[in-house]
């Protein structure tokens, strides 16, 4: 089981920029961030497979980076230009499939971090 603990929400203007990241124990084969805003249902935000293919929800359209410090056993995903619509819950996976932004191939999850995009 990976331990992942989630860090870096807040409260952002719209427009404004935040930067997530997650302590991991352990990289495995795929690494992502999740979303869930209340009443929807959790979507996608990116991943990053070992071999450091990336892979981002549509709704992200080049503002998000998905990144991992190795020195420091961390995934990061910095993001951008945010909109009311980001507002949601944050939360790191981990997964042992082959890499996307399906929550079913994630085995472990962290608590979540939240984030509000509000003026």
């Amino acid at each position: 089981q990976v331990h992942l603990v989630e860090s870096g929400g807040g409260s952002v203007q719209p427009g404004g920029s935040l930067t997530l990241s997650c302590a991991v124990s352990a990289y495995t084969r795929c690494m992502g961030w999740f979303r869930q805003a209340p009443g929807t249902d959790r979507e996608g935000v990116a991943s990053m497979s070992s071999g450091g293919s990336t892979y981002y929800g549509e709704f992200v359209r080049g503002r998000f980076t998905i990144s991992k410090d190795n020195s420091k056993n961390t995934l990061v995903l910095r993001m951008s230009s945010l909109k009311p619509e980001d507002t949601a819950m944050y939360y790191c996976a981990a997964g042992v499939r082959s890499c996307g932004l399906n929550g079913q191939d994630f085995i472990s999850w962290g608590q979540g971090t939240r984030v509000t995009v509000d003026s």
